[in-house]
């Protein structure tokens, strides 16, 4: 007698000898599906565990594969609470799971591991610096990770096509979510990222935590159909809107910024706006101490007198002041000093990893004349980038492999030395 499945499992049950035919040539991704489950369920991720099938580092992979993992979580499903698989754009497939012991799952993973491997070879390491094809962890530990990841896949993986197939939002669209936005809770979209020193050999030590709004997953709840970023002047409108709400959901209690720092992305106009004033109304000297302004190069030059207002009102305050956005040609041509900048935050690409040795010292010498302003080599995905800014002098990294490495509760110091090591062998 066959027993019946909970009606939240997610499993495919494959009889023996059923033709390899009746597998879809291409299966459907669950990435915006696995992202709004979590998002949903913030506060009730509490005993959930998940396991990260790194697929996409296989060299010979197949659509078969995924079946067979399917079968073998199957063998788990009657003694969990809840067991959901999701197969994600980059062939990588996550598990969420509650309510089994460890020890099995880890042998389910490493039959998996076993039987992949047994046909076929990985290319590299995991994102996570393992040698393994799986990943087990806690879900609560780990959320803001998990949401980033996924992100990353929707915006590197599948933002070319969404471009192509999304028309740009109209403005009654953008009315429409503006409304909604208003009596939304955007806590399950805000999310934060450390902003990291690699210099400190005792400790992990943080400069602050940049505060932001996952503006694609918000798009999505809101607005699927539509695609935000496509008209420039909308978006920028909207962003406008955006932080405002933020500024109202940050109204409601500032004691968060007792003994850390924040980093806030703003408009230009929004910091000289009556709700900005209204939330720096509420801050003491020390507390607007610890707040950085993070202010997007494009809107800097775009309205250069209005950013030498909020330069003026940020000195007379005691904010700091973040000119984000940059890149190796705008570190050599911007005199980041007169623009009265404490930090400046480079974007990195592996394309700055090919300068030529003249590149290399004219962009390494105009780092070190900026003595008032403190470089940050953001998008760090990989060790490269971290690598790139301890050559040419940068301490301060933020990105998806540094949250990587504090995840995994490792010394970024100590990680660089590892890198180091590999890459000299």
């Amino acid at each position: 007698m066959n027993r019946p499945s909970a009606p939240k499992r997610d499993w495919v049950r494959v009889k023996p000898g059923e033709r390899s035919a009746q597998v879809p040539e291409k299966p459907e991704y669950d990435d915006q599906k696995l992202l709004t489950l979590l998002q949903s369920a913030k506060r009730e991720v509490q005993g959930l565990r998940l396991i990260h099938l790194h697929m996409s580092l296989l060299k010979d992979k197949s659509h078969l594969d995924l079946m067979s993992i399917k079968r073998a979580m199957q063998e788990t499903a009657d003694q969990s609470s809840y067991l959901q698989v999701f197969n994600l754009s980059n062939d990588d497939v996550i598990v969420l799971y509650k309510g089994i012991k460890f020890s099995l799952i880890s042998d389910v993973c490493s039959k998996i591991e076993k039987l992949l491997l047994s046909r076929t070879s990985m290319e590299k390491r995991n994102p996570y610096g393992e040698d393994s094809l799986y990943s087990i962890m806690e879900l609560s530990l780990n959320f803001v990770n998990v949401i980033r990841f996924i992100e990353a896949l929707q915006s590197e993986a599948g933002a070319d096509q969404e471009q192509e197939t999304k028309p740009p939002i109209t403005l009654e669209e953008l009315g429409k979510i503006e409304r909604a936005v208003q009596m939304f809770d955007l806590s399950p979209f805000m999310l934060n990222q450390p902003v990291a020193n690699i210099q400190n050999g005792e400790q992990n030590e943080f400069e602050y935590f940049e505060l932001y709004i996952a503006v694609k997953a918000l798009e999505e709840r809101l607005s699927p159909q539509y695609d935000i970023t496509a008209n420039k002047w909308l978006f920028s409108y909207f962003t406008a809107n955006l932080d405002l709400s933020v500024l109202k959901a940050l109204n409601y209690g500032v004691d968060f910024l007792r003994g850390r720092r924040i980093g806030l992305n703003l408009n230009l106009s929004t910091i000289l706006s009556a709700s900005f004033v209204k939330f720096d109304e509420r801050l003491t000297t020390d507390l607007r101490g610890n707040v950085v302004l993070e202010i997007n190069k494009a809107d800097l030059v775009e309205n250069i007198s209005m950013y030498k207002e909020v330069v003026d009102f940020a000195s007379s305050r005691g904010y700091q002041i973040c000119i984000d956005g940059l890149n190796d040609f705008w570190v050599t041509h911007m005199d980041l000093e007169y623009m009265a900048a404490d930090y400046a935050k480079i974007f990195w690409s592996e394309e700055m990893d090919q300068m030529s040795p003249g590149e290399l010292e004219a962009f390494q010498e105009r780092i070190q004349q900026q003595e008032n302003c403190r470089y940050i080599l953001a998008r760090c995905g990989s060790v490269a980038g971290l690598m790139f800014a301890d050559k040419v002098g940068i301490n301060l990294v933020q990105g998806r492999v540094v949250d990587n490495i504090l995840r995994k509760g490792v010394l970024i110091r100590d990680a660089l030395k590892t890198a180091r090591v590999m890459t000299d062998d």
